[in-house]
């Protein structure tokens, strides 16, 4: 199986901006230490054209030009799995060491409070608080990945639980509600992608700025009110109360956004021109991805996370407030690099960063169930951090 980054698309020809075009005719004869790049100088040829979505090149490996420069790209093809599958193998041992980890923490609990940590109801309330900031996780992974970083996660949920819980839009019933959750996450999430893709921003500027200004529009709205969900409206409340085989139904809508989240990440085109514009967005750019519109893409599939996520809270607390959602942010990044998803962009999984919110759930919910400080499992959480970058960077250095 081979690793979704080491595949760059050539992408359809509507998706190549004129600019663009001139500069992959332009640099026919470019080599660079990047597939992407590799696929660009090979489709400068007629022949070679069919093969640039899955050449790898390497800093010393010449340009494809003619008959010759064709028979040697398809031999990178056919050479390609077998370079990537000691890739994959370190992805699936990463997953089963934080396996490993949480079968540890389970091991710790069942020995700390045999009596509270084992059962099905605390194990539901793992996955019920694992809900709402997975469904974030998930958004973030693709951000990360992509090369970015959201910081406005939290605030945006928030935002985006305040708008739907508005008596105004309380008015026009549940269905209305969600609607209006997940349209306020995706036009904030848009705003992010387009001061970051076209507006040129620091994608750290750009979604700080996005925290502290949806955060103060949502005290705003609600004048620092925790607003209720009114009579009428259940059905979004009844996402939490309501149990299938002993499982909350957000639990399940959480499970869905997972398995969509990595349907779309590993077996479509948007998820392997991800890893082209986290890895090298230039390259990606000469391989015909627009990566500007992408980009944007990739935030406004944040910010349709977040309001996903706010139905979720809103459910769990019945509530809407500008108080949802406070370091939400620094859990969900937390969450993808424990994972093993790159800062610098490029690699990453949905799995892993699901795997890495379960150990942080989890670790919550064991310094609850033993009366801990709460200030000692943010130290805790921080330990954690440091330790899994410092990991992944010996990772990296190790296989240079």
């Amino acid at each position: 199986m081979s690793d979704p980054k080491s595949e760059i698309p050539a992408g359809p020809a509507d998706d190549t901006s004129p600019a663009d075009d001139t500069s992959a005719s332009a640099s026919p004869a470019k080599t660079t230490n990047t597939s992407a790049a590799g696929a660009a100088a090979t489709s400068a040829s007629p022949a070679g054209a069919a093969s640039a979505g899955a050449v790898t090149m390497t800093a010393d490996t010449p340009p494809s030009h003619g008959p010759e420069g064709h028979g040697r790209g398809e031999a990178q093809v056919r050479r390609a799995p077998v370079v990537l599958g000691p890739l994959a193998r370190l992805g699936q041992a990463r997953h089963l060491g934080l396996v490993a980890a949480l079968v540890l923490l389970a091991i710790v609990g069942l020995v700390t409070v045999p009596e509270n940590f084992a059962t099905t109801s605390n194990l539901v309330s793992i996955l019920s608080l694992a809900a709402t900031i997975g469904v974030i996780t998930v958004g973030a992974t693709f951000v990360i990945i992509g090369g970015g970083i959201d910081l406005s996660v939290g605030a945006v949920m928030a935002l985006a639980s305040v708008w739907a819980t508005t008596l105004a839009t309380q008015a026009y019933g549940p269905l209305i509600m969600i609607v209006c959750a997940v349209l306020v996450g995706t036009a904030a999430g848009l705003v992010n992608g387009f001061l970051i893709a076209y507006g040129r921003m620091v994608p750290f500027i750009a979604t700080l700025a996005m925290l502290v200004a949806a955060r103060g529009l949502a005290q705003r709205m609600s004048d620092r009110r925790t607003q209720l969900v009114q009579q009428g409206n259940e059905m979004i409340v009844e996402l939490s109360t309501t149990r299938v085989l002993g499982v909350p139904v957000l639990v399940y809508i959480f499970a869905l956004v997972v398995v969509v989240g990595w349907v779309v990440l590993n077996r479509t085109t948007f998820g392997r021109r991800t890893y082209a514009v986290g890895g090298n967005p230039e390259a990606a750019r000469l391989a015909g991805i627009n990566v500007r519109r992408h980009t944007m893409l990739l935030y406004a599939l944040s910010g349709l996370c977040c309001g996903i996520a706010a139905v979720l809270i809103m459910a769990r607390t019945t509530t809407g407030s500008s108080t949802h959602g406070d370091l939400y942010e620094l859990d969900a990044i937390a969450a993808v690099i424990i994972g093993g998803t790159l800062l610098t962009g490029g690699r990453g999984s949905i799995i892993g960063s699901i795997l890495g919110l379960l150990i942080f759930t989890v670790i919550t919910n064991l310094f609850i169930l033993n009366g801990l400080n709460t200030s000692d499992q943010l130290i805790a959480k921080g330990l954690i951090i440091v330790v899994a970058v410092l990991l992944q960077r010996r990772s990296l250095e190790s296989r240079t």
